[in-house]
Order: C-alpha cells, then sequence, then structure tokens
C-alpha cells in the first residue's frame, strides 16, 4: 500500500493575505469617488458666474459714526441661495444614481446611502438658515444678524465663521467626511480637510486683486475650492482606470 501526496492547506497567513488582497479588491472596485467630485467641482465653478451675473451694488444709509454726514455706503449683494440648493439636490441624486447603476454593472454595491442622505439634509439646513436670516431682506449695513432668533454682531468672528460654516463647507465639505468613511479612502479624507481649510479660513478683500466691490469678486472664493474639487476629481478618475485598480 503506497501513501499519495495530500497537498497541504494553506497556513492561517496565506488566508488571511488572499483575505486582504480581495478586500482591497473590492475596495477599490466600488470607489467612484472622481464622478460626485466633478460635479461639486463644476457647480463650485459655476458660483464665479451665478456671482456675476446677480452682483448688484446699492446706496444705504450708514449706521451711525461709520460715514461722514451726509455721506452714504454701498450695499453690495450677490449670489443665489436657489441656484446652490438646487445644484447641490441635483448632484447628490446624480451621485446616488451614479453608484447604483455601476453597482448593478459590476455586481458589488457601494454603500453610499450615509453619503447621500448626509449631503441632502444638510442641503436643507444650510438652506433654512440662509432663507431664515434673508427672510426680511437683506441685512443692512451695522444691523445684527439673524442666525436662528440671534442676533449677531456681524463684525465678530463668531458670525463670520457661522456664516462660513453654514455654506459649502457644511453642504459639501462634511458629506465628503462621510463619503471618505465610506469608501475607506484616506486621500479623500485628506481632500476634505484640506477642502474645509479653504472654506473656514476667509481670503482678505481684494485677493488676486479682485476688489470686493468688482462683479467679478466671487472668483477667488469660488475658484480656488472649485479648481481644488476638478483636480481632485481626475486624480481620482486616472487612479480608478481598470488598469490602475488591477495592480492596486
Amino acid at each position: 500500500m503506497t501513501d499519495a501526496s495530500v497537498p497541504s492547506p494553506d497556513t492561517p497567513q496565506e488566508v488571511l493575505a488572499s483575505l486582504g488582497d480581495l478586500t482591497r479588491r473590492v475596495r477599490s472596485a466600488q470607489r467612484g469617488t472622481w464622478f460626485p467630485l466633478l460635479l461639486l467641482g463644476a457647480l463650485t465653478l459655476g458660483g464665479i458666474l451665478v456671482g456675476r451675473f446677480t452682483f448688484k451694488a446699492e446706496s444705504v444709509s450708514c449706521p451711525t459714526g461709520d460715514a461722514a454726514a451726509g455721506a452714504g455706503c454701498t450695499l453690495i449683494t450677490q449670489g443665489s441661495p436657489v441656484y446652490w440648493t438646487l445644484g447641490l439636490a441635483f448632484a447628490y441624486a446624480a451621485t446616488a444614481f451614479f453608484y447604483i447603476r455601476r453597482s448593478r454593472n459590476r455586481g458589488v454595491g457601494t454603500p453610499v446611502r450615509p453619503y447621500i442622505l448626509t449631503g441632502i439634509a444638510l442641503v436643507g439646513l444650510v438652506a433654512a438658515t440662509t432663507f431664515w436670516s434673508i427672510r426680511q431682506g437683506m441685512v443692512q449695513p451695522g444691523a445684527t444678524v439673524d442666525f436662528w432668533g440671534l442676533h449677531l454682531d456681524p463684525a465678530s468672528g463668531v458670525t463670520m465663521f457661522l456664516e462660513r460654516l453654514t455654506g459649502p463647507a457644511a453642504a459639501v465639505g462634511l458629506p465628503l467626511l462621510v463619503l471618505s468613511w465610506v469608501e475607506r479612502s484616506r486621500a479623500l479624507l485628506l481632500l476634505t480637510v484640506v477642502y474645509l481649510a479653504i472654506e473656514l479660513v476667509p481670503l482678505t478683500d481684494g485677493w488676486m486683486g479682485i476688489p470686493v466691490t468688482s462683479p467679478w469678486s466671487a472668483l477667488p472664493r469660488f475658484g480656488v475650492p472649485g479648481l481644488l474639487l476638478l483636480l481632485s476629481a481626475l486624480g481620482f478618475g486616472l487612479a480608478e482606470l481598470p488598469g490602475k485598480r488591477t495592480r492596486s
């Protein structure tokens, strides 16, 4: 009677290594980060044109002590809350459709629902905050800012921080944090931190040589984060090409 050789089973280390490799391949197939970044970048750059065509400057009475007797102040209004509300809602709806179709084609789903729900909820909150603050018209020079019943000094650091936070920082940046967690992407997490820093740190008036009284004054404010998102979409798109994904 002869002994037959039986292939030895894989060692626990080999099994864990193969599972780890499979997990990385599945996560790579699930990712479609470039698409929401492309939409958000295009939407942000579109805000430059919206700011240009909604720019309006009008003379109003100055607060006491802010101008000489008989002199007036200029109130500048720019931008459209409707553009951002509808644009962001469309971006999140299109992203949901993209991931659903992608999962059907590849047979690998992505739990993108937390990102979509967070984005839509924050868009609604930001829109409600904006319309609440301007429900009685634009805030006049020297008047307090009504932030959900809190009448804040417009010149205080807290007020300016809240105004920056209740904008793209909340409606775009915070959902991107959720997406970085969903896709387990350190690169997206780093991008989001940089994006939030740009949105929350104010640019000085006249940056890039464009004065605040110019119809193109929104160019620096939207151009910098918009280009960051578009370039990042290009980078993630190249990294997610089939050849790159197979080698990752």
